[in-house]
């Protein structure tokens, strides 16, 4: 988004639109933005709580983690946060470092 000085919205982006129709895109915009951030981190915390139970050669734990992430990446996958085959590949990959304890 182009930024322009002044004029911040609510999310502290200056908005550069002229006519309603843009402003209104331009607010929904930045709104799924701030959602969009706030999802994918969650998803790279359930991630890496796996990896880390990984690093740890804890094998139950890896597993009880690898349970709890897996709807977490199929939800970001159905919302059109991450594609379905990065999904795919996030669980496949986790899976194997699992099975390689």
């Amino acid at each position: 988004m182009i930024r322009a000085p002044g004029n911040p919205d609510r999310y502290g982006e200056s908005i550069l639109a002229n006519s309603p129709q843009a402003r209104k895109r331009a607010r929904q915009a930045a709104k799924r933005r701030v959602q969009n951030h706030s999802q994918r981190a969650t998803m790279r915390t359930y991630i890496k709580k796996v990896l880390k139970a990984v690093a740890a050669g804890d094998r139950e734990a890896a597993q009880a983690a690898y349970q709890a992430a897996v709807p977490v990446i199929d939800r970001m996958a159905g919302k059109g946060l991450i594609h379905k085959n990065k999904a795919a590949r996030h669980k496949s990959r986790l899976n194997a470092r699992i099975r390689a304890l």
